[in-house]
């Protein structure tokens, strides 16, 4: 994920700019639905396991659904800062365009914002219960949580990366189905994590998804085959 903000982000400030504001529409989504799931808690007998278990299980598909619907306005608000620079530009042209394959890649980076905050989040958590004390497996429980907690966290980043390509293509093309797909998809990842600490349930569907995700994504950006194979052999 690094390696991505500075090959294709870091050098250009509006690329820069439009991250920031995506990883701020993912971070005020997290905000309400923490607020929500708060109240529920509080709201709720803590000794009832099996409540607090349905409340888990509401609180993530909330999340998903919460971030999905702060991807869609972050769409709407970047539709009408587009027409805002076309507005203000001498040509009629804006520097930033959803559609056009010359303009700054408003689709790609953008998912890059939600994934990276995404990501920052999950590891700040895994690393405040890192500080111990303890060690990890010592009663009997897996001793690959933290690692694999770490390709979680990136298979989560790359696929809010596609995510970004797939619903702004579906929204500025009027195709509803390619985003109830990502809807989709963004809660069978989710859910799987419920299969956890059978880690094989959440982290092979995931980078199942990912790559489907991600040859969609190529291909509604204007990949091809022959452009894939000229990249492998570095033509």
């Amino acid at each position: 994920a690094l390696g991505l903000f500075l090959f294709t982000i870091a050098r250009d400030p509006l690329r820069i700019i439009i991250l920031i504001a995506g990883a701020f529409f993912w971070l005020v989504s997290l905000l309400l639905s923490s607020l929500i799931w708060f109240i529920a808690v509080k709201a709720s007998d803590p000794r009832d396991e099996r409540l607090q278990k349905g409340l888990l299980i509401f609180g993530v598909m909330f999340s998903v659904l919460l971030q999905e619907a702060f991807r869609f306005l972050y769409y709407k608000l970047l539709r009408k800062a587009i027409e805002g620079l076309v507005a203000l530009s001498e040509d009629g042209c804006s520097p930033i365009s959803i559609q056009r394959p010359d303009g700054v890649p408003v689709l790609a980076v953008a998912g890059v914002g939600f994934g990276l905050m995404s990501g920052a989040f999950s590891m700040i958590n895994l690393l405040a219960d890192a500080l111990g004390p303890g060690t990890v497996g010592i009663h009997g429980d897996s001793q690959l949580y933290f690692l694999t907690s770490a390709f979680m966290t990136m298979v989560l980043i790359f696929l809010h990366t596609f995510w970004g390509i797939l619903f702004f293509h579906g929204c500025e093309h009027r195709r509803w189905w390619e985003i109830v797909a990502v809807v989709i998809m963004h809660l069978a990842v989710s859910g799987s994590t419920f299969c956890n600490p059978l880690y094989v349930g959440s982290l092979v569907p995931s980078y199942l998804l990912m790559a489907a995700a991600a040859a969609w994504a190529y291909l509604l950006s204007g990949g091809s085959a022959q452009n894939l194979r000229r990249f492998l052999l570095c033509k």
